[in-house]
């Protein structure tokens, strides 16, 4: 692994350790969180502005004129434009996606939730979603945080990831579990 990579996800997590913790210290910390959600959706959806986020070379100045400008139109927290400043004044604002998804984990944790990915092979409804949710809940005695991914190739059935636990219950991996046995005779 590179330096650069390690220093990245070390920074990340201590600059969203900070955010977290000032968010806290304030109780700020629903504001926040509405506020980096929002600004991640920004970086998300508005390819223009992804685009200078993930371009180092932008003059610090012109990125503070423009986030100060985001903060003002979308009524973003003080603490939350302070901190977007700081990461551009330290040159750590390529690493803002990072940041402040590392700062929502850090806040679905301190609420006990678990983070849960599945996967179906056929679209779900939102109330087959809230079954589900509410079924990983009761099992795992935790708030479920779930992530929902519709994917074809799975043929049938579903995947389930919370943690390091999986449950593969998909026809992929059944053919897949065929076909190795099938290669060992």
């Amino acid at each position: 692994m590179s330096k650069n990579k390690v220093f990245s996800n070390t920074s990340a997590d201590r600059y969203s350790l900070a955010l977290y913790e000032l968010a806290k210290e304030t109780n700020l910390l629903i504001q926040i969180e509405a506020n980096s959600i929002a600004f991640l959706n920004l970086i998300l959806n508005n390819k223009e502005f992804n685009d200078l986020v993930k371009d180092p070379t932008i003059n610090r100045e012109v990125l503070t004129k423009i986030i100060n400008e985001i903060s003002k139109n979308s009524k973003l927290e003080v603490l939350f434009n302070n901190f977007l400043n700081l990461l551009v004044a330290k040159r750590r604002f390529f690493y803002v996606e990072k940041i402040l998804n590392s700062f929502l984990e850090i806040c679905s944790k301190k609420r006990g939730e678990l983070k849960a990915e599945i996967k179906s092979a056929k679209k779900l409804s939102q109330d087959e979603i809230i079954k589900i949710t509410d079924e990983l809940s009761n099992n795992f005695k935790s708030k479920i945080k779930l992530n929902y991914t519709f994917d074809q190739s799975l043929i049938g059935g579903l995947v389930v990831q919370i943690g390091s636990t999986m449950i593969d219950t998909s026809i992929k991996n059944k053919l897949q579990q065929i076909e190795n046995k099938m290669l060992e005779a």
